[in-house]
């Protein structure tokens, strides 16, 4: 699936959206396809701090939502080019938000259809307690007006394969740089 030419990003290239949104493997691909740096945050704070449920329970949600903004923070705050997955709260942070402003930021949009079999089979999401379809509904719902705010790029990812995301991801950034 190799590109004809490989990206070179000039800034860091965040990927924001619902949990379960694919912000992980798309990322993973989309870095490897192009010869990029990829970070995930909530991977670099599991490695760092264990696994999160344990840190909601411990610490609170609150605690957690501090480790996740200094982790966004050590990436992208110096520009250093590479691409990097927000979990899906990471985007509440009001310093958080003032960083992105020196990144391309891509709204990875999904519909419970297209995250459901992804929810049903991972549990152990702390905010997806009780009903996690309706909880993920009501968190997707509440803060996609932020999503879209801080988007540069918005990408429908309803029904798609990680591959198809990542040719039209390709697609789009290049379109982008040479616009």
């Amino acid at each position: 699936m190799g590109a004809a030419t490989p990206l070179r990003l000039d800034r860091p290239l965040v990927l924001i959206g619902p949990m379960a949104s694919g912000k992980s493997t798309i990322g993973q691909q989309f870095a490897a396809e192009h010869g990029l740096d990829f970070a995930d945050t909530d991977k670099r704070i599991v490695d760092r701090h264990g696994p999160i449920p344990g840190i909601f329970t411990a610490l609170g949600e609150h605690a957690f939502r501090e480790l996740e903004a200094r982790e966004v923070a050590a990436l992208v705050a110096d520009g250093t080019p590479r691409v990097v997955s927000l979990g899906g709260g990471a985007v509440l942070d009001t310093g958080t938000q003032q960083l992105l402003a020196g990144c391309t930021v891509v709204f990875l949009d999904v519909d419970l259809d297209t995250v459901r079999p992804r929810i049903e089979r991972e549990t152990g999401r702390p905010l997806l307690a009780g009903d996690p379809l309706a909880r993920w509904q009501e968190l997707a719902t509440r803060r996609r007006p932020t999503y879209l705010r801080l988007a540069d790029v918005v990408l429908d990812t309803r029904g798609k394969s990680a591959a198809d995301v990542v040719r039209e991801l390709t697609q789009l950034i290049s379109e982008r740089q040479t616009s």
